[in-house]
């Protein structure tokens, strides 16, 4: 999704240009049909996160029983059906690390989808993704093609008009420096005193950016926010020097992270700050039509997740640890009207 609009999935668009341009071939594979799907072939109780995800991922196979007690709040509908249809917004270009076509050339990979075939796994459900457009996979919800959508999709207050959610992650933005670098972000506008700081034009990061910047010019301090027009050139001003820091989406920086990690280029992350702003923390949430009755289950399937173990290792694998929630909730505070 381009990263300009608001508060979709801000990530898209703001991983890695040269990752995206890999990836072009094999999405080109998957094409723009909505209605492709593909149907996991793994042995009864066991998911294999990572797989195929082309070193975004450390493949790790883990058992997860289907819990009765949980299936049995399903829609007797999607019981009966013995499938979950599990909707990604990642056509046409995918935003690794989240959800994009595996190194196959056919498979559905990223954090997103093996979040899905876990919680399709709890259910007692046999997984089926399908890949859409960003906005066309809010069209299979409504339409009824999509039982839940894991695509990075932020809980607004907007969004509960139609839907319903289940969190899962939190939603959060990142700065990236060079790993020799000695500065961290300590969570105020204050500590940007003085840093020029690269962000995306017409991102949620930059609107952030730019009002700690009218904060400290007020208290006669500066703060240099730099643009450019693609990644690539973002990544070569981090390593000459021209900028202190890129401001951008956790999980983009994150996967950016490990492809440099042994090269003279290294980074890290240097901090994180909520995408919705200093007073909430954003969350990421499974996202189903209104009244279907799916939040619930989903977001107890991921409890018992997080409680065993699986959820911690899924998150380890993906290297967004850092977003981890305590506990799934249905239709938690997300941001507000004014806001979304």
């Amino acid at each position: 999704m381009p990263s300009h609009l608001p508060r979709r999935s801000l990530i898209r668009g703001l991983t890695a240009a040269t990752a995206v341009a890999a990836l072009a071939t094999t999405l080109a594979a998957c094409g723009g049909d909505s209605d492709a799907a593909t149907t996991d072939s793994v042995a009864s109780g066991e998911v294999v996160i990572g797989q195929v995800s082309n070193g975004a991922a450390r493949p790790v196979t883990l058992k997860v029983p289907e819990v009765k007690s949980i299936s049995a709040e399903l829609p007797a509908s999607i019981r009966k059906s013995g499938r979950l249809v599990i909707g990604e917004g990642a056509l046409p270009s995918g935003f690794p690390p989240l959800a994009y076509v595996g190194s196959d050339q056919k498979t559905l990979t990223g954090s997103e989808p093996d979040l899905g075939r876990l919680v399709a796994a709890v259910l007692g459900l046999k997984p089926e993704l399908r890949n859409f457009t960003w906005e066309n996979l809010f069209v299979g919800i409504d339409s009824g093609k999509v039982d839940v959508a894991l695509s990075n999709v932020t809980d607004t207050e907007e969004r509960k008009r139609k839907y319903e959610f289940a969190s899962y992650r939190q939603d959060n933005l990142a700065f990236e420096v060079p790993k020799k670098s000695t500065w961290n972000f300590d969570g105020t506008y204050e500590n940007l005193a003085g840093k020029t700081v690269s962000v995306g034009s017409g991102t949620n990061q930059e609107r952030i950016l730019l009002e700690w910047k009218a904060k400290l010019a007020k208290e006669g301090k500066k703060l240099t926010v730099k643009y450019y027009p693609d990644r690539n050139g973002t990544y070569l001003a981090l390593a000459s020097g021209r900028i202190d820091a890129y401001f951008g989406p956790n999980p983009g920086i994150a996967y950016h992270i490990t492809q440099v990690a042994n090269t003279p280029n290294a980074t890290r992350n240097a901090g994180e700050f909520s995408g919705a702003g200093e007073h909430l923390q954003g969350l990421i949430a499974a996202t189903a039509k209104k009244d279907s009755g799916l939040a619930k289950p989903v977001a107890d399937a991921v409890n018992y997740l997080i409680k065993h173990g699986q959820y911690a290792t899924w998150l380890k694998a993906y290297h967004l640890s850092n977003e981890a929630v305590a506990t799934s909730e249905v239709n938690p505070p997300g941001l507000p009207l004014d806001n979304s």
